[in-house]
């Protein structure tokens, strides 16, 4: 792990059209070479995008792996470019709310696309609070955490602490950066569409937000073309939520990462079993 490491640091220094094209060549090879993952993609994808032909649901499912290997190989610029290299790439729109993410509890609430690692660099204008799976290599988890901690501070939260914690820090008004739409099975989830399939989806959000008063800004990190960086994008804080149905306000989530989804087909998280859990006596989709 340390040599695959070093091999990763040797590449923040190449210039960024070199890294991206050599990215997209290694996920090219990994659609061919992961065969699970790839079956994984296609049957969200024939699931979410019926409406496609199966050509052009094969030509996202190629082009996502080469986002998601770029994304990978990418992070080396953020492990290790200098800040003013990085910030220099990050196209913002309109910007940082950095009033709003001061002025009270706020969920910053960021959607699985492949470069969600951006979102996270554009929005350490003020210290954040966010979940951290712990990897069971200590070198990749000591790599992972100053990735996460070179940007200023940073409370991390693991899946075992519970809540409570992330209640006590939005009240303290630390912002929470909240990635909250992943297969994680029943527990603390309900049912909702997502493109119109029944997913098990955490209502943690809403729950959330009503339980301290936060509002929730969205924010999505994509590609810039050409290989000229990236685009963040924050958008407005939204209104009555989650209001009075935990479900309506977890669906209302589904429908904007659905809508974000549409505008960046490639990006989003496909090689994730989004589906895995069924409600009772639905057969797998993946089997």
């Amino acid at each position: 792990m340390r040599f695959l490491i070093f091999l990763l640091w040797l590449l923040h220094f190449l210039p960024l059209p070199v890294l991206g094209r050599i990215g997209n060549a290694v996920g090219w090879l990994m659609y061919y070479a992961i065969p699970k993952r790839r079956k994984i993609a296609l049957v969200n994808l024939r699931l979410c995008m019926p409406e496609l032909g199966e050509a052009e649901r094969v030509d996202i499912a190629k082009r996502h792996f080469m986002a998601y290997s770029r994304s990978i190989l990418e992070r080396s610029l953020i492990w290790w470019a200098p800040f003013e290299r990085i910030h220099g790439l990050i196209e913002i729109v309109p910007e940082v709310p950095k009033a709003q993410l001061e002025s009270g509890p706020t969920i910053v609430f960021c959607p699985h696309f492949v470069c969600l690692d951006v979102a996270g660099v554009a929005s350490r204008v003020v210290p954040l609070s966010t979940m951290y799976s712990p990897q069971k290599n200590k070198a990749f988890d000591d790599l992972l955490r100053y990735g996460r901690e070179r940007y200023g501070p940073v409370r991390l939260f693991t899946r075992t602490d519970g809540i409570k914690p992330i209640i006590r820090a939005l009240r303290e008004g630390l912002p929470y950066f909240m990635l909250p739409d992943m297969d994680f099975g029943e527990k603390d989830a309900t049912f909702v569409p997502f493109f119109g399939i029944p997913a098990a989806t955490l209502t943690a959000m809403g729950r959330l937000a009503g339980a301290t008063g936060a509002k929730v800004i969205p924010v999505v990190a994509t590609f810039l073309p050409n290989y000229k960086g990236y685009r963040v994008e924050f958008y407005p804080a939204w209104e009555d939520f989650p209001g009075d149905d935990i479900i309506a306000a977890t669906r209302r989530m589904n429908a904007f990462i659905e809508d974000r989804v549409r505008e960046h087909p490639a990006e989003y998280f496909w090689t994730h079993k989004r589906f895995k859990t069924r409600p009772p006596g639905e057969p797998s989709f993946y089997d």
